[in-house]
């Protein structure tokens, strides 16, 4: 027997802070994202999410 314990399960990464109301454009007014990337982001894959986090999501800050 092992005295090795499983590793922790990865949490997933995500832009949500809890104000989840779209823009007339479509976009989240707290993470930016939109209703259908919202729907998506658990079945991304972790580069994926990533990619969103750090490009995608910033730029629509700024615009």
């Amino acid at each position: 027997m092992s005295n090795i314990s499983p590793l922790p399960a990865q949490a997933i990464l995500s832009p949500c802070i809890g104000i989840c109301q779209l823009d007339p454009q479509g976009y989240c007014l707290g993470c930016y994202r939109t209703g259908d990337e919202i729907a998506r982001w658990r079945s991304m894959s972790e580069t994926e999410r990533s990619h969103y986090m750090d490009v995608v999501l910033p730029a629509r800050e700024i615009a």
